[in-house]
């Protein structure tokens, strides 16, 4: 079967395209519920599916990754893995640190993008539509089974019917407060380029004013433009697929991969503690040091001292000395003083 691809790359795209289109025909009652009129959103759904396999195999592939994902996923049902996820993925704790506006920007973008993918999709493969066999109610069909029966001018059928609109307000609301903070703090205006980093923003937010505007000329102009605002709607949503395995917009669905790595960062670090080979003080796990002289090495990489140990066993601050002792002459890293600012914000 390896025999018959050209890559490990092409077969896992071959194998996700062909489970999709498997879950397509039995979720959709054999094609019977395929809206045809979302046929360019599943062709750039399946360019983002080949673009995101690319970069995370390519990332997957680096020693220091693959040592993560391997031991991470080992600790996968941990104790701590629950909370972590809840932190990482759901209420996004570790970004509230940073402060409250930038946690609410984070979460409006965050929880937008999920919430119009958890809709999209399912639509556009057919896992999910609407039928209605009695007059006044809707039932909702998943996978090709009748899961829920809704009134049709109910609250719940109304949030169904408006759950793209909501996402785009939040993706809106949050694309705004990351544009202002771009805009007003000069540390992040030093730091940032228009390709990089306010490009997927303008790209979110055309999706979302698109989208929005599809149900204005809906409800309040008859429906008038309404073929233009499609297709340009549509081209701005596959765009954005295309383009998001490859630029800022990547680390939501590599978000994941965050609890991974706080599993190994507490599994291990609960377990010995590395001393500094200069003050003594444990710094991080046994482990992860021993784990970043390993990945070294690997791409032939050797940082020993003349005293025989290597820059991975030692501490921050005491491989700041070393570095000054390397271009200075003075052995500040024998030096038994802390820095004083070695906490510092700045």
């Amino acid at each position: 079967m390896n025999h018959a691809f050209a890559s490990t790359l092409a077969q896992r795209a071959f194998v996700i395209v062909c489970i999709l289109f498997v879950l397509s025909y039995l979720g959709s009652r054999f094609f019977t519920h395929i809206d045809l009129a979302l046929y360019g959103y599943i062709v750039g759904t399946l360019v983002f599916i080949g673009g995101f396999l690319y970069r995370f195999s390519a990332w997957a592939e680096r020693p220091p990754t693959k040592l993560i994902l391997k031991k991470g996923l080992k600790l996968l049902f941990r104790r701590g893995t629950s909370k972590t996820s809840a932190e990482h993925l759901l209420t996004y704790r570790f970004i509230w640190n940073r402060g409250w506006f930038r946690w609410t920007q984070h979460f409006l973008v965050g929880w937008g993008c999920i919430l119009s993918a958890l809709v999209t999709f399912p639509l556009v493969f057919g896992w999910m539509y609407f039928t209605m066999e009695d007059n006044g109610y809707y039932h909702v069909v998943a996978m090709g089974i009748d899961v829920m029966k809704i009134k049709a001018d109910g609250l719940l059928a109304y949030l169904f019917y408006n759950a793209l609109n909501i996402s785009a307000f939040m993706v809106i609301a949050g694309v705004c407060m990351a544009l202002y903070r771009r805009l007003k703090n000069m540390q992040a205006r030093a730091e940032q380029t228009f390709f990089y980093d306010f490009l997927p923003l303008y790209m979110l937010l055309f999706v979302s004013v698109t989208g929005l505007a599809l149900t204005g000329v809906n409800m309040f102009a008859g429906g008038f433009g309404h073929p233009v605002l499609t297709i340009i709607h549509q081209f701005a949503v596959i765009v954005t697929l295309i383009y998001l395995p490859f630029g800022k917009l990547a680390h939501i669905p590599f978000r994941p991969m965050s609890v991974l790595a706080r599993n190994y960062r507490e599994h291990y670090g609960a377990l010995e503690q590395k001393a500094c080979k200069a003050c003594g003080t444990g710094f991080v796990s046994a482990e992860q040091s021993a784990d970043v002289v390993e990945v070294l090495a690997k791409n032939d990489l050797s940082f020993r001292t003349e005293h025989g140990y290597h820059l991975a066993e030692l501490c921050l601050p005491c491989r700041r000395k070393y570095r000054m002792f390397r271009f200075t002459g003075i052995p500040t890293h024998q030096i038994d003083a802390k820095e004083a600012n070695q906490h510092a914000n700045g």
